[in-house]
């Protein structure tokens, strides 16, 4: 039978040595290694570590993970090893805005983006035949002030109902309860564009245009009780001259926050993102 990939991840305290027991575990149990990149932070001190590797049966990943199990407890690991063919499941919640979910929608359709999406919720019913046009569950789940708790508890009934890894949110115009971030914590990406703070509330392109900027951009960033401050996954701009009219800044960042979400759900979906407090470590 032919080789299986996996890909192991792991966060520790710094320490000597944790590079040679992790190479010699695999070596021991039959694995080849393909690509490893690792990262110490000074500043947290701790160490940070994505290893692709290969295996030919009887290896097998839940055998790998009953075994790395002494390796993990010797250096205080936070540690997942996953098949690497494995298609991370995702719920996707949108608004109003479409353009981000319909990138999304599209990358998935394609093969471009490797997820599984087992839904789409949103507050509104607007998008729900662009949804259904991609056969993809969609779930109208409106939201009010006296509805808001029950609301996301239905959100999180559909995650645990349809085994979901990652939820992300494409432009979901609703805050979140400080809640709803913990039970999900390390599992929710958002995106806003990079004005924020300095253009806070509506249309923000258009206070940008009035305050001649020149470059715009977008954050994906995972989602923390504390709004718009979650560690940062991804960031992407775009250079613009005083000639560009608020419709083509808006039209513009639309472009940006698509990219850059795509991007972070890409990254995250491949095991790629490592939290690291305030902060991510991304082997891209």
């Amino acid at each position: 039978m032919p080789a299986e990939q996996y890909v192991l991840t792991l966060s520790c305290p710094e320490g000597q040595g944790i590079v040679h027991a992790v190479s010699s575990y695999l070596f021991m149990t039959g694995c080849n290694i393909e690509d490893s990149q690792q990262f110490s932070d000074h500043d947290t001190e701790r160490f940070f570590m994505r290893v692709a590797f290969s295996a030919e049966p009887p290896v097998s990943v839940d055998k790998l993970r009953a075994s790395f199990g002494a390796v993990g407890d010797s250096f205080r690991m936070d540690w997942q090893i996953h098949g690497a063919k494995e298609r991370m499941r995702v719920v996707l919640m949108v608004s109003k805005f479409g353009h981000c979910l319909n990138d999304l929608l599209f990358r998935s359709s394609t093969g471009a983006l490797p997820v599984d999406i087992a839904a789409v919720v949103s507050n509104h019913p607007d998008l729900g035949g662009l949804v259904a046009a991609h056969g993809i569950p969609f779930h109208h789940i409106p939201v009010t002030k006296d509805t808001k708790a029950l609301a996301e508890q239905q959100v999180l009934d559909l995650v645990e109902a349809e085994e979901v890894e990652l939820v992300v949110l494409a432009r979901y115009m609703q805050i979140l309860s400080d809640h709803f971030c913990k039970r999900l914590s390390d599992r929710i990406i958002n995106i806003h564009h990079s004005f924020l703070p300095s253009f806070k509330g509506a249309k923000p392109y258009h206070q940008a245009h009035a305050r001649g900027v020149k470059l715009i951009g977008a954050t994906a960033h995972y989602v923390t009780g504390d709004l718009d401050e979650g560690p940062i996954i991804e960031q992407e701009v775009r250079r613009v001259s005083h000639a560009v009219t608020p419709e083509q800044l808006v039209a513009i960042g639309r472009d940006v926050e698509a990219q850059a979400l795509a991007r972070a759900v890409e990254w995250h979906s491949a095991r790629r993102v490592l939290p690291n407090g305030h902060r991510t470590v991304v082997f891209a």
